[in-house]
């Protein structure tokens, strides 16, 4: 085995791991993730990934593979459980931008371009989940976000061909999910301060 096969099961191994709680604690409705982010994330990785493989993206393209499945099914959960399907005017305006760049892609023979306006729609798609984990930030999970930064990171490091077309995608989701892990720990301190200080006054 070798370390682009070794990163890339590492890799899967933190998508199960993170992927799994997550869902089961949908499932029990501790975690409430917001069905716009995850309708979009299910559409864009499972593109993203046969972009990948297209591009000779080798094994560094089963994580996203793999995430693209487990994203599907938490899309689908968080519709029919109606986990948070609160929709405000900046989540519709998040889905509109997202879903306007999927027709370019779709005319765009070119791997590198549909890669590009995938992670830009991707990216796009963080907006409703920033906006919920700022207000909520108890209502979704930081071992998820932390998690698959690490794992996103290793899909980077997994990947057999080095180029723009394979590598933009994952690099954006480290970026985005440790901006995502970060505002959950900030608010969750910033609120248990502001709880402290209640209850000492």
């Amino acid at each position: 085995m070798n370390f682009n096969e070794l990163a890339s099961l590492v890799a899967i191994a933190l998508t199960v791991i993170g992927s799994a709680p997550y869902i089961a604690a949908i499932h029990k409705r501790t975690v409430k993730p917001h069905f716009f982010s995850w309708v979009i994330w299910s559409v864009t990785t499972g593109v993203v990934s046969i972009a990948q493989l297209s591009a000779e993206g080798g094994v560094g393209a089963w994580p996203t593979m793999v995430s693209a499945i487990a994203t599907f099914y938490v899309a689908g959960l968080s519709w029919f459980l109606r986990s948070d399907i609160s929709i405000t005017r900046l989540d519709f305006g998040f889905l509109i931008a997202s879903f306007a760049a999927l027709p370019v892609w779709f005319f765009t023979s070119d791997p590198l371009w549909s890669v590009v306006i995938l992670t830009i729609v991707d990216v796009l798609g963080f907006g409703p989940t920033l906006r919920k984990a700022y207000s909520h930030p108890y209502e979704e999970s930081l071992q998820f976000y932390v998690l698959f930064t690490i794992r996103s990171f290793l899909s980077v490091l997994a990947l057999e061909t080095f180029n723009l077309t394979t590598v933009l995608f994952p690099a954006a989701m480290v970026v985005s999910c440790f901006i995502g892990s970060a505002l959950l720990w900030w608010r969750r301190k910033t609120l248990a301060e502001v709880l402290a200080a209640k209850e000492r006054s």
